[in-house]
């Protein structure tokens, strides 16, 4: 009986049935699209983030680079001077640390043996300087003419007259980064925020190999591919990949094992960088204040440090979906509901002789508000499922459109101090802000369906608990005061 009377009764009032559910599909569709959005939000500043830190990383653990002037050397380069003039090409290489002071590398062990640290990896961060060129010996030309000068008791001398033409040095200066890595945990590091694209990677027996991986962009520069030779300070390292950065800028130009690095900035075990992966994400604020305070001297940078960091259109548009979109859901599905509600009342009281004749045959108030809640709770699904349909159409829209949305990742005040708390190399490639382009999705989930099912009950049930509340307190009196 239930059923065959809420079926007569919704075909019945088609249209007004059709204004409710339209009301709450709005309002749901709102929520779909603004959550997809948030969502796709996240994606981007991930990928943002992940460009700066690279993948599994949670935090870094550096020692802020010492201020200018206070001993730090300055690099010097000397070269022969050749009596022959030949000419011959000449060549020096300086090998510094760069971003930060270095730590001792039982420093890493120290943060691995934290509560909440799942694992601990360094890092040493170098800037090489080559210099490169000749001299040329320029020529003494004489010139036509006498004179003299005062000589000794012998009287006037003659003085040739002339000059130097030509000669001078012509030298050039390459400057790129160099960035150690263990390679005895490569899921952890500098090179996991890029990919392999042709060559092959470290492997695990390679920690003090004459091995090295080349970004994609400084590779095309100097026309590397795999198989090529790069020579650092006279030592000739093999290229045995390519490595492109899944966003950005890569951490350095070229990469090599730890120990190599080390040896060749005469930095035997120190590390400037110690990436960190938590065993868990809850615990990374927990596991930071453990870290600063056991290992002391130190600066932690977490992600949610980094994103701080992070402007531009994408950490505008965020803010305001966060903010004003969140916020703009919220109203328009309060007064989706409020109108469902007052508009199913209405109709409720547009149904007075109904009910009222109803109760007049023995129909209970109960049984009258449990019809008048089911009608409602079948418009709130019939405008759910219109507004999942609308929200994943706009969600969609949004993913086709693929809007740009730009990332400036600033280096002056980065955490850390030394350009994003060293996730990215140090003062060289932090001191310029660097763009990124991303492309905003609007990627859907189950959790937002889940949502949008739980909405469409409880708008239904908001506009039933209006409607049965007017239907409760109808007499089968007011049905006989509308007979005409």
């Amino acid at each position: 009986m239930f059923f065959t009377y809420l079926r007569r009764e919704l075909r019945r009032r088609r249209k007004a049935a059709l204004v409710v559910a339209s009301g709450l599909a709005l309002g749901i569709a709102l929520v779909i699209v603004v959550t997809s959005v948030s969502a796709g939000m996240g994606r981007a500043q991930d990928k943002v983030l992940q460009s700066l830190y690279g993948l599994g990383t949670d935090m870094t653990v550096t020692k802020a680079a010492a201020p200018a002037g206070s001993g730090s050397e300055r690099p010097r380069f000397r070269f022969d001077a050749q009596d022959d003039g030949s000419g011959g090409e000449q060549s020096s290489d300086r090998v510094m640390v760069q971003g930060f002071q270095t730590l001792a590398g039982s420093t890493v062990g120290k943060v691995d043996a934290q509560s909440g640290v799942a694992d601990a990896v360094g890092g040493l961060s170098l800037q090489v300087v080559k210099v490169s060129g000749a001299f040329t010996r320029g020529r003494f030309e004489q010139r036509e003419g006498g004179g003299g000068q005062p000589g000794g008791r012998g009287g006037a001398q003659p003085s040739p007259q002339g000059r130097v033409e030509g000669g001078g040095a012509d030298f050039d200066v390459n400057n790129y980064s160099v960035y150690g890595t263990d390679v005895t945990k490569p899921a952890l590091g500098p090179l996991t925020s890029s990919k392999i694209t042709s060559g092959r990677t470290f492997t695990t027996s390679e920690a003090d190999a004459k091995v090295a991986v080349a970004d994609s962009a400084y590779a095309k520069e100097k026309k590397l591919k795999a198989g090529s030779t790069v020579t650092v300070k006279s030592t000739e390292f093999t290229v045995v990949g390519i490595a492109t950065a899944d966003s950005g800028d890569a951490a350095a130009d070229l990469y090599i094992p730890l120990k190599r690095a080390q040896t060749l900035a005469d930095a035997k075990d120190k590390v400037t960088t110690i990436y960190v992966k938590a065993t868990d994400s809850q615990r990374i604020g927990g596991v930071k204040s453990q870290i600063r305070k056991n290992v002391p001297g130190t600066t932690v940078t977490t992600s949610a440090d980094l994103a701080d960091t992070v402007s531009g259109s994408l950490s505008t548009a965020s803010s305001l979906a966060a903010s004003v979109g969140t916020w703009l859901s919220i109203v328009v599905l309060v007064a989706a509901f409020l109108v469902a509600g007052l508009l199913t009342s209405s109709a409720v009281s547009r149904r007075v002789r109904e009910f009222g004749t109803l109760k007049a045959l023995g129909w209970k108030s109960g049984r009258v508000t449990r019809q008048v809640v089911g009608e409602a709770v079948v418009n709130g699904l019939v405008g759910g499922a219109l507004g999942i349909a609308l929200g994943l159409a706009g969600a969609y829209a949004v993913t086709a459109v693929s809007p740009t949305l730009q990332a400036q990742l600033g280096g002056a005040g980065g955490a850390g101090g030394g350009g994003f708390g060293g996730f990215r190399g140090g003062p060289g490639r932090a001191a310029a802000a660097r763009t990124l382009d991303v492309a905003l999705t609007a990627p859907v989930s189950l959790t937002t369906i889940a949502l949008a099912v739980a909405l469409a009950v409880a708008g239904g049930l908001t506009a039933g608990a209006f409607g049965g509340w007017r239907a409760s307190r109808l007499r089968p009196a007011d049905a006989l005061r509308r007979v005409e």
